[in-house]
């Protein structure tokens, strides 16, 4: 079987754009187009990967650094389709098939181009296209009297009839390499744009007698190409509500579905319920039962069975066990490991913690560098003094402690199973197990003081 090479066409400036980040840097579901089309690219088991980059093409290779696999073909100048291509095919392997991509179309599903690439592969010429009510703008469809594709023409180029033709080129084509270079060299620019158009193709496949089978995607969307931010918000919006379809069918439970952003990959158990206004980012993998308040943010995290999280909670990093109760307003920054049964109330943070089974931090704490055991409760106001200036120092806390309010734990320190740190204590060292730990200066009463009052002007 003959092997895959994707184009990907990635040169354009994207004026409209009006930003200084090159627009395939641009973002759906919180990755850059350009990514999204090269993992559809990997999907389909593309031997070769070739990106034809331009405008801030530095920007974009660095942007892509952790995929070596990426050949990187410069387009100076910007001349059209055709020659974007024609800058590829050196790379190219000659016996392989050869399937054109777009970096700003980041939608196009592998299971769309699987039936282009087969087709290609039997040696016909396989072209992607798409019917829209207003098609003004695109390279149309024109078909012989049989229903034959014949050639594409664009826009700018069609007679008033042609314009009203409702199928359209979405660019996406496969074929085999030797015949694609063979028709690339043969192109001109002899048109209203001066550029080499890809679509011209078409015309010489059918003029050699190579079959050319057009594939019509349903939705739209799909192959909708990004030139302003109000086309990549509409997409953004389409692409979120694929998500969203997907969490109902697999038994989730949205209680608005268009108020929840999935911008990486979110895997549910059963019976989960989310509600408003809750982004996910990352890897995030929630359990069975699991409960979600509004306005949360929840990237790279693992949460088990039957944990409820409160509203306006940040968990980023983390592993949250079952049962566990988080929130509201809780912020658990990365490396935080929870047991089961652990409660983290209103106003607390933590941060490379470990706390251990049925464990408390309900209030207004800050836990950091630190390792607490099972059964312990941590009073309101209690804070880990765990860096120095200069270096990080960690905080042990064994079964069954009790941490008293307003404490301050002096790293490195440990208390014992079972000890007690009196409430308001500055405590460091060791305190050992059972005690009670107290380091409130002595109490002063000032009898007949009188409260300062303002002087009169």
């Amino acid at each position: 079987m003959q092997q895959l090479s994707v184009v990907i066409l990635a040169a354009g400036k994207g004026k409209r754009m009006a930003s200084d980040l090159p627009k395939v840097l641009h973002a759906i579901g919180g990755k850059p187009l350009l990514a999204q089309v090269l993992a559809t690219a990997s999907r389909l088991d593309a031997a070769t990967r070739v990106v034809v980059y331009g405008h801030g093409g530095e920007t974009v290779k660095k942007a892509f650094a952790d995929e070596p696999d990426v050949i990187w073909v410069e387009q100076a100048q910007q001349l059209g389709t055709g020659h974007a291509v024609a800058q590829a095919l050196p790379a190219l392997d000659a016996g392989s098939v050869v399937l054109v991509l777009y970096g700003d179309v980041p939608l196009i599903q592998a299971e769309t181009l699987q039936p282009l690439v087969a087709d290609a592969r039997q040696g016909r010429l396989a072209l992607l296209t798409v019917e829209l009510g207003d098609p003004a703008g695109y390279g149309r469809i024109v078909r012989d009297e049989r229903g034959r594709v014949s050639r594409i023409v664009e826009h700018k180029e069609a007679t008033p009839s042609e314009r009203n033709l409702r199928e359209i080129n979405t660019g996406i084509l496969a074929v085999a390499a030797d015949k694609l270079a063979g028709w690339v060299a043969e192109l001109d620019n002899d048109n209203s744009q001066g550029e080499y158009y890809l679509t011209d193709i078409i015309a010489l496949a059918v003029r050699d007698g190579v079959a050319v089978e057009a594939f019509t995607v349903a939705e739209p969307a799909e192959v909708q190409g990004i030139n302003d931010r109000q086309q990549l918000a509409e997409l953004e919006r389409f692409y979120q509500a694929r998500q969203a379809e997907r969490l109902l069918a697999n038994g989730a439970t949205l209680l608005d579905p268009a108020r929840v952003d999935v911008r990486g990959t979110l895997v549910t158990g059963k019976d989960v319920i989310i509600d408003v206004n809750v982004v996910f980012e990352g890897a995030v993998k929630l359990g069975d039962r699991v409960r979600i308040g509004p306005f949360c943010l929840i990237r790279d995290a693992v949460i088990g069975d039957d944990v409820e999280i409160l509203s306006h909670c940040w968990i980023d990093s983390a592993e949250v066990g079952a049962g566990a109760h988080i929130g509201p307003f809780a912020r658990l920054r990365p490396e935080t490991r929870l047991a089961a049964g652990v409660h983290i109330g209103n106003f607390v943070e933590t941060k490379k913690a470990e706390i251990g089974l049925g464990s408390k931090v309900n209030h207004l704490t800050y836990i950091g560098d630190a390792e607490i055991g099972a059964g312990v409760n941590v009073g309101a106001g209690t804070i880990t003094c765990n860096y120095d200036g200069a270096n990080k120092h960690k905080t042990v806390i064994e079964d069954n402690a009790f941490i008293g309010s307003n404490s301050s734990l002096v790293a490195p320190v440990r208390i014992g199973k079972n000890a007690t740190v009196g409430a308001g204590s500055s405590v460091s060292g060791e305190v050992p197990e059972g005690v009670l730990a107290l380091t409130r200066a002595p109490r002063k009463d000032v009898v007949h003081w009188e409260r300062p009052v303002k002087t009169k002007s």
